[in-house]
């Protein structure tokens, strides 16, 4: 597995790093979730009715699922963790107009011990990138997170994940390109090639294009 280090800009992160943000989000919303939980299982205990305390329980129970998922993040959420973790892709840029970027990424979505890749290409739009001329084909590395909440992937592959791209840990441009030079110019190649295919790949409910094990280059991967 492809990983690339570099000190991540912690400050420029937070301040632009969209995936960090939509993960705090999450926490605070399993924060609300939570407190809600509590209260209405106080409220319903307080009643002294027989259905109250069936209703409590089920309370409990989100109040305990939403705690996890609240002290989960932190830890999942950590800007280093995510790009340390996270696998080096390529991705360039399919659509850019005022407010909305749309990246297209070549992931393989396979489980290290998979007998074979699976590749497919995502997309995510994004509102800034930093460090990128927002033009059609430009390119940005970028690093592979899950977003789905599963503690493990299902079966051979992972189910959600997206592009979290390098200009979004640091503001210096010889780390960005250094991380181009580190990916494969086959992998760049087969995302120009396949530009007109963000479109379709959009349309997707998750996102997700898996590409034909036949239509791609012997020296991917």
């Amino acid at each position: 597995m492809r990983r690339f280090e570099f000190v991540v800009d912690r400050e420029h992160a937070h301040a632009v790093n969209e995936t960090f943000t939509g993960l705090r989000r999450l926490r605070l919303v399993a924060l609300l979730v939570a407190a809600l939980a509590v209260a209405a299982t106080v409220a319903l205990v307080w009643s002294g009715q027989a259905w109250g305390f069936l209703l409590a329980v089920v309370c409990v129970l989100i109040a305990a699922i939403a705690l996890w998922v609240a002290l989960w993040t932190p830890h999942r959420s950590s800007i280093e963790k995510l790009y340390h973790d996270g696998v080096l892709v390529p991705a360039v840029i399919s659509d850019a107009e005022p407010g909305a970027i749309i990246l297209l990424a070549l992931v393989d979505i396979a489980e290290p011990a998979a007998p074979e890749r699976s590749w497919a290409l995502i997309t995510r739009k994004v509102r800034t990138l930093p460090g990128h001329t927002p033009r059609p084909g430009e390119r940005v590395p970028a690093v592979a997170v899950r977003t789905d909440r599963a503690p493990r992937q299902v079966g051979e592959r992972w189910q959600l994940v997206t592009a979290m791209p390098i200009a979004w840990g640091t503001r210096d441009d010889a780390v960005i390109e250094r991380a181009c030079e580190a990916i494969n110019e086959v992998e760049w190649r087969l995302l120009a090639q396949n530009l007109a295919l963000a479109s379709r790949v959009k349309r997707t409910a998750t996102k997700r294009l898996l590409l034909d094990p036949q239509q791609l280059p012997s020296d991917l991967g």
